[in-house]
């Protein structure tokens, strides 16, 4: 009998790897989330994410941490994945600033276990969720994977420019195959608490004034959950070498337009408190896919009005 193809996602009861978990599992996929449930937000969120697939015969969870070397082991000896889909850990920028040492550690220290282990079991397949954070303040526009990026302005982006780095590591020295995705700025159902759209979203239906640090005039690549998920999927297919890709939509929004569209969607307006800019914000992003669309094949199709109304949606039904 033909063993069914096995995925570990880490962090995968989280936004984007719970969303993955679902699209591996329509296709047929095995998938093993690895996820530990920490409490940056509320882990009853998380549980609620995979609650549709948690009893499906073809998905397995495990409480587990990223630095567990031993847990990482038995997991992977037990399951023997082709591939693991690493989105798992400690996100943000603004948090990272408050407590570095933490974030290097699940991040840095996470991945390198994760490598490390991938070597013992003889797995040799990643995808590696970076982000558009690694690109600073970039003077260039828009960013593109041959920028120089050695200019990170949290300890957040710093975190995951060395995550790339360390991705890059094991693909010289043991032939490792590995993709790093650089994010920009996912949004949609499910989307996390703490993140821009959700809690202007929720600040204005009840009421209470959006804090905004610095001016309206920042602006944001987003890009819709449904297109994220597809630049995952289509790197799994075409994952050979080591390769750095742009995953946004190449079109930005600034934050006055981001509040606007929400305003309109709910019928209602924002208060809005303005507040100093904060350090480790960038002023800009915006996604130069000129190489995912060559060689993924990755076509974001989603339009910004309509990914908020979707968020909106689920928001209001949630």
């Amino acid at each position: 009998m033909k063993r069914r193809k096995c995925i570990v996602v880490t962090g995968g009861a989280g936004f984007i790897g719970s969303h993955l978990c679902e699209h591996l599992i329509k296709n047929e996929n095995y998938v093993v989330c690895i996820d530990n449930l920490n409490n940056f937000y509320d882990p009853e969120i998380k549980k609620k994410n995979i609650s549709s697939i948690v009893n499906n015969e073809r998905f397995t969870f495990y409480k587990a941490d990223i630095r567990d070397r031993e847990q990482l082991l038995f997991i992977f000896e037990k399951n023997r994945p082709e591939l693991i889909i690493h989105l798992a850990a400690m996100p943000g920028v603004r948090p990272s600033i408050e407590n570095p040492l933490l974030y290097f550690e699940v991040n840095l220290t996470g991945t390198l276990t994760i490598l490390e282990t991938m070597r013992q079991s003889g797995i040799n397949k990643m995808i590696f969720a970076s982000s558009s954070s690694v690109y600073g303040n970039n003077q260039k526009v828009p960013f593109s994977e041959s920028d120089p990026v050695d200019n990170q302005i949290s300890p957040y982006a710093s975190s995951k420019r060395a995550c790339e780095l360390l991705c890059y590591t094991y693909h010289s020295l043991f032939a490792f195959h590995i993709s790093c995705l650089r994010f920009f700025t996912v949004y949609g159902p499910r989307q996390r608490p703490d993140l821009a759209i959700h809690t202007f979203t929720s600040k204005i239906l009840e009421d209470k004034p959006l804090q905004i640090y610095g001016d309206c005039n920042t602006s944001r690549d987003y890009t819709f959950i449904s297109d994220a998920t597809e630049g995952i999927i289509n790197s799994v297919s075409r994952l050979k070498g080591f390769n750095i890709y742009n995953i946004g939509e190449s079109k930005t929004i600034s934050l006055s337009t981001m509040i606007e569209t929400i305003e309109n969607t709910l019928g209602k307006k924002a208060i809005r408190e303005f507040l100093p800019k904060q350090q480790g914000d960038a002023e800009r992003t915006l996604a130069d896919i000129t190489k995912a669309r060559k060689e993924l094949k990755y076509n974001p199709a989603f339009d910004f009005k309509d990914g908020i109304e979707e968020f909106i949606k689920w928001k209001l039904g949630n």
